[in-house]
């Protein structure tokens, strides 16, 4: 990685809330976490039962503790936060941050602008009981975090099926003497940041790699040698002779949404 020599100070004769920049790292890298979690449902009961589960795990506050947790993976600092829960469900989270590197006697600081956002989408209303839920997470970061640092507290925050993520970096910043940069850390596939263990749990993983583009893009789908006892709200519905039926709905529902189709 790079040894840039960026500087950041309170301004002494301005507003205290502001912070004055000089040097600025100007590289923007955006880390989007798009994941479903599936659950089949008997009834309209287990349904409302399953809206009040991702209410109360995944509300604003919970979204906005997972934000606050990736922060303190990827070494920045909370600036303020923003968050609402919906109604009838859903909430959105966002954090403003900043990475602030220094300490002791030292007075050179780095400070880069970033922010996370979490929205989240309960799909309720299909006719034969499967229910799901996405998360969209964007990690926005400016100078030398690294938000792929974060991937891995992210399988851990959620329960993830279907999974699609997208890293970008955009811009350039400038060495010392000059010289244009348009990415300090080097990036084969977004794969390499995922835990061997966690990648074992799925079937399927599509990976687009343009590092002269500076874009990347994997895709994974769960196994499907769980069996229903992972989707069912009640695991003794199992043996209710409509799941298996609609397990192959559920599973073809993944797929779909794998494939990107209508």
């Amino acid at each position: 990685m790079a040894n840039y020599e960026f500087e950041s100070k309170r301004s002494e004769n301005s507003d205290t809330s502001k912070i004055k920049l000089s040097g600025f790292n100007n590289l923007t890298k955006i880390l989007s976490f798009n994941l479903y979690d599936f659950c089949l449902t008997i009834g309209e009961e287990q349904r409302q039962e399953y809206v009040n589960y991702i209410h109360e795990r995944y509300n604003a506050d919970r979204l906005t503790k997972i934000s606050e947790e990736i922060c303190k993976i990827i070494e920045a600092n909370v600036l303020g936060v923003s968050k609402q829960d919906y109604d009838p469900s859903g909430a959105s989270s966002l954090l403003l941050m900043s990475d602030i590197k220094g300490g002791g006697s030292q007075v050179s600081m780095h400070l880069d602008k970033s922010h996370i956002t979490t929205h989240t989408y309960p799909d309720t209303a299909d006719k034969l009981g499967v229910c799901s839920f996405r998360v969209d997470i964007d990690i926005a970061t400016c100078g030398e975090i690294l938000p792929l640092n974060a991937i891995n507290h992210l399988f851990k925050a959620f329960e993830c099926d279907v999974v699609v993520m997208d890293y970008v970096v955009r811009g350039y910043t400038r060495l010392a003497n000059g010289q244009k940069i348009y990415n300090d850390h080097a990036v084969h596939s977004i794969k390499d940041f995922i835990d061997p263990k966690i990648l074992a749990d799925y079937k399927i993983c599509a990976d687009i790699n343009l590092p002269n583009d500076n874009i990347w893009q994997t895709k994974l789908l769960i196994r499907d040698d769980f069996g229903a006892e992972r989707y069912l709200l009640d695991p003794k519905d199992k043996d209710r002779p409509e799941v298996a039926e609609r397990m192959g709905h559920l599973y073809k529902e993944m797929k779909e949404i794998f494939h990107l189709v209508d």
